[in-house]
């Protein structure tokens, strides 16, 4: 009940300008699905989640924390920087001396826009390719590794389409998601929708199918600087993150 009034209470908060980060990831998209939104050119994002266990891989079979940078190079193409937590229980260190977070999984992400919203069609939805953790270097190096490193790995292609009704303003979103991992394997259509109300823009509310489980969440961009998301994987499960973003001149 308590993890329901947090939830709650963040989605009635109010305040500035929107962003649309995926902060389960350091990426822009939804909450774990992604989608072909992009952030304006020379934005920066700095942040870390809390990750409860019900949304990683089963390689952590604990809660764990994240911490990431996210930079939109040009307008065409962001990269992130994403590290996640291990204990030291888990790799076998306590009879070292060792225990609690002691080490981290590290890897990439690059998305890369092919189409603009409207670029040559009235109707056309933006498109994105994308990927997260796509090399290894254990094991001899490999490109979508199947165990080992390379947890986070996905390839994707996504679409989006924002629809006005009213007033008001719903994005449309629809992707593709595949890598060959054993124990976390992605290969199905995830979907969702993101909804702006007019009387708070810096908020946004979210529900996805992210080719596995169902979320609901919201994003929002507090004192034109602070990004908050919280979530309800599997629509029970609390995780959420803080962001602060700013943009080079």
């Amino acid at each position: 009940m308590r993890i329901k009034r947090m939830f709650i209470a963040t989605l009635l908060i109010s305040v500035s300008s929107m962003l649309s980060a995926q902060l389960t990831y350091g990426t822009t998209g939804l909450l774990h699905a992604p989608s072909a939104e992009m952030q304006k050119d020379k934005t920066v994002m700095l942040g870390g989640n809390f990750m409860n266990k019900e949304i990683t891989p089963p390689t952590w079979y604990y809660h764990t924390y994240n911490y990431f940078l996210n930079v939109t190079i040009l307008p065409w193409m962001e990269v992130a920087y994403t590290c996640t937590l291990f204990k030291a229980e888990a790799l076998g260190l306590k009879p070292y001396g060792y225990s609690g977070f002691t080490n981290q999984d590290r890897y990439f992400s690059i998305r890369l826009q092919a189409l603009k919203e409207g670029q040559f069609w009235r109707y056309m939805p933006a498109v994105v390719f994308g990927t997260s953790d796509p090399f290894t270097s254990s094991g001899g190096g490999s490109i979508g590794s199947t165990e080992g490193n390379g947890y986070y790995s996905r390839f994707y292609a996504a679409a989006t389409k924002h629809i006005s009704i009213g007033k008001e303003e719903i994005g449309i979103h629809f992707s593709y998601l595949y890598n060959k991992r054993k124990e976390y394997k992605l290969n199905g259509i995830a979907a969702g929708i993101s909804y702006n109300p007019t009387f708070a823009p810096e908020l946004r509310m979210i529900a996805e199918y992210d080719s596995k489980d169902f979320a609901l969440g919201a994003t929002y961009l507090l004192l034109k600087h602070l990004h908050i998301q919280v979530e309800l994987q599997k629509m029970k499960y609390f995780t959420g993150g803080l962001c602060f973003q700013f943009r080079l001149k």
